[in-house]
């Protein structure tokens, strides 16, 4: 018999969080450089589509399912057929490494933070953060150590570590009402000192201007549901895991729409902040925005670092924008973490002291191993991807088809309308069914994507099959979990007593 599950105090603090798990390290570089890349202005109109049909359904799904069942993920589709309880387990795969590569990112920031006091990235921020910083190499070479990056990482892990053991009300409750709150301020400041840079008008025209001519084409569409599927932390059981601490008479709908227009707002202010920043160091460097433009880590901690050295006042900016990663890095690792925490606390009974010490302690450890390396940029590159390209699409895709396939879906929807202002039906019905064949389509074109890297000479071959290694062994894991706890029953929860009301604050 396990004891009695802990609950979020409030309901604000659920927000914050499920927003903090939401913001995170893509937000700030990902969604701008997505949309100008699809047009500009124009690939508003899809964003705001794909987060009405896909982003609110598939939030309220998970919801739905974490209250209900107030367990994690493993144990939720256990209950709905015993088969399917691997799905959760892959879903654990899927955060475990995504932590680990995750964790390093939020080094790097940390380490920027630093070297954007004094801009110690010199006149040339693309060796050093390749060459002097990361000491990226040729080959893969996992025996190269980067100690500086070794012992910030360490210190991300003792702090997420940390935040674990004070459990769901004073670990990640707390820390979200301490992260989300600054990197608001944080980030403020910047798009406060970025929209008065000469040239900002121009970077904001660049973002906003809308190319009418490519709103019908199917890659707008595909990239704002991608969009607003990665940047909402769905398909990988976070959602489900954070629901499962709900009072069972907290309102879901209203949340959901709070926390998904939360995330898009935020978007829209960094795209904001980010290309005012562009259009400063467009007019400097006499360069079309175009060519600043790009996504990811190199975006992050090689082209900015270069607009700081341009822009007066680019040291306290620089502080702020890596302060602003690290914070959002964290809130989201937090929530990351929480998905295999919770899953092995349900499914096997365990505290979450010995959960931190047999499960959080290995996952520090294998972050330690692979990525302060001097090929660690390398495989976050080809795990990212495995996550992001394929375990997060299939398993927002099997969690659909489960629901539609066991007949769960009206039942899920009257378990929403019980306490939700908003209620669910046919449209909601409809809105989970288009989101499964575009979740389809996007499988089907990253592996079309990868098949044909292989045939090109410039693509770094190996880096794909460790990506497809990860993906399959993920999968694998959830299949041996589902045989191994087959005939396992889920433990008994002691009685919970009488709630009190509804929670509105």
């Amino acid at each position: 018999m396990i004891t009695q599950r802990e609950t979020w105090g409030t309901r604000a603090g659920f927000i914050l969080a499920a927003a903090g798990s939401a913001i995170g390290l893509g937000n700030i570089w990902r969604f701008p450089g997505e949309a100008y890349e699809f047009g500009g202005g124009a690939f508003l109109l899809p964003y705001l589509f794909a987060l009405l049909t896909a982003g609110i359904p598939l939030l309220l799904l998970e919801y739905t399912l974490g209250r209900k069942h107030q367990v994690g993920p493993p144990s939720v589709y256990r209950q709905i057929s015993k088969p399917a309880e691997g799905i959760g387990w892959w879903q654990n795969a899927i955060a475990f490494c995504l932590s680990t590569f995750y964790a390093a990112v939020i080094a790097w920031a940390l380490s920027y933070t630093y070297f954007a006091f004094s801009r110690g990235w010199g006149d040339q921020p693309v060796d050093f953060f390749v060459g002097d910083f990361l000491g990226a190499g040729g080959n893969l070479d996992f025996f190269e150590f980067r100690w500086p990056i070794f012992a910030v990482l360490v210190g991300v892990w003792v702090l997420v570590l940390t935040i674990m053991l004070g459990g769901i009300r004073r670990g990640v409750e707390l820390a979200n009402r301490i992260c989300i709150p600054l990197l608001m301020v944080l980030f403020g400041i910047i798009v406060v000192r970025a929209v008065t840079l000469e040239g900002a008008t121009e970077g904001l025209n660049a973002f906003f201007t809308p190319e009418w001519s490519r709103i019908g084409e199917a890659e707008i569409w595909l990239g704002a549901y991608a969009q607003i599927f990665f940047s909402l932390s769905i398909g990988m059981g976070t959602m489900i895991a954070y629901s499962s601490y709900l009072k069972k008479k907290s309102e879901l709908s209203t949340t959901a729409v709070t926390v998904a227009f939360a995330n898009s707002s935020f978007e829209l202010l960094a795209g904001i902040g980010v290309f005012s920043i562009l259009g400063f160091m467009s007019v400097q460097a006499a360069q079309p925005i175009d060519g600043l433009v790009g996504t990811g880590g190199g975006v992050a901690f090689i082209t900015f670092p270069t607009i700081l050295n341009e822009m007066p006042g680019g040291a306290f900016i620089g502080v702020l924008f890596f302060a602003s990663l690290a914070v959002a890095g964290i809130s989201s690792l937090i929530s990351i973490v929480i998905v295999p925490m919770t899953s092995v606390e349900d499914r096997f009974g365990w505290s979450r002291k010995k959960t931190v010490a047999y499960l959080g302690v290995p996952m520090a450890i294998v972050s330690l191993l692979i990525y302060p390396t001097a090929n660690g940029s390398s495989m976050v590159d080809a795990v990212d991807f495995a996550v992001s390209g394929y375990g997060l699409v299939l398993g927002g895709l099997a969690t659909i088809i489960l629901a539609f396939a066991t007949g769960k879906l009206k039942s899920l929807a009257a378990e929403a309308n019980r306490t939700s202002v908003l209620k669910l039906g046919n449209v909601w019905y409809a809105c989970l069914g288009l989101t499964a064949v575009i979740l389809t389509i996007v499988l089907f074109l990253n592996v079309k994507g990868q098949i044909e890297d292989l045939s090109d000479p410039e693509v770094a071959n190996e880096l794909v099959y460790i990506n497809w290694g990860v993906g399959g062994a993920m999968i694998v894991f959830g299949l041996v979990m589902t045989v191994i706890l087959y005939k396992r029953p889920l433990p008994v929860r002691e009685e919970a007593e009488p709630e009190p009301a509804l929670d509105t604050e």
